[in-house]
């Protein structure tokens, strides 16, 4: 296939999973990562994917960053945001700090890692773009007001984007993972994930990062030029008001 996909927080669970999928398809790929560079550097052995160390809530490191890539492995076509971070606490008890580090990496990290490829997409009249937002920006989140705000957001970038980009064949859509079986969640106390949080899903289960990746998959593809500004949510059937 050759063309050149970029995954933010790609060498690490939900993005661990999705640059491995896309790597399946035959797409080149590069991941990037914040901050453990000996995790990046033994997944880069693992899978033979490139991966590259940038802060995506710095826009000059991340435009830095995407240069490099596209001059190791092609004109990226592809874009999955997937880097995010939490800093949870109840509103009342909310640092401003907390507040403002999650929305400059979950939020204005987005605009930093698409807007420097967009003009390259719409010079070549192709592009996918996929966010990962969440469930919580979809339902709201006590104790998350600073991590919903940004996944809510998310969704409206890609129905913005999705606006501007159709016409230079440009697609932006997002994935809305629910509870998934990554290394973070699966060490909240057992008691707590089977009393708590695996009764409000109906499946009954934990979805898996393979399952948001084969989302993932779908979007960037061929096949999927069609669907535009639309938010797939992979939840188990845990619905909400």
């Amino acid at each position: 296939m050759g063309r050149t996909a970029l995954v933010t927080g790609g060498s690490r669970g939900i993005g661990a999973a999705i640059s491995k999928a896309l790597k399946a398809e035959g797409y080149e790929v590069a991941a990037t990562y914040a901050g453990n560079t000996e995790k990046a550097e033994a997944f880069t052995a693992e899978t033979g994917i490139r991966t590259y160390k940038w802060n995506v809530a710095d826009y000059d490191e991340s435009k830095a960053g995407i240069a490099q890539v596209e001059a190791d492995l092609g004109p990226i076509e592809i874009v999955v945001a997937n880097a995010g971070i939490t800093r949870d606490a109840m509103f009342h008890r909310m640092t401003p700090e907390q507040w403002k580090e999650v929305i400059d990496t979950n939020l204005t990290g987005v605009f930093n890692t698409i807007h420097p490829v967009w003009p390259g997409m719409r010079d070549r009249k192709f592009g996918r773009i996929v966010v990962i937002s969440s469930i919580n920006g979809q339902k709201g989140q006590a104790g998350q007001v600073n991590y919903a705000a940004t996944k809510a957001g998310d969704l409206g970038i890609v129905k913005s984007l999705a606006q501007e980009g159709a016409r230079a064949g440009i697609t932006a859509n997002a994935v809305c993972p629910g509870y998934i079986g990554t290394e973070m969640v699966r060490a909240i106390p057992e008691d707590v994930l089977n009393s708590k949080i695996i009764p409000q899903i109906p499946a009954g289960r934990l979805g898996e990062p393979e399952e948001i990746a084969r989302c993932v998959t779908f979007l960037v593809s061929d096949d999927a030029g069609f669907i535009n500004g639309s938010t797939i949510s992979a939840n188990g059937a845990q619905f909400f008001v």
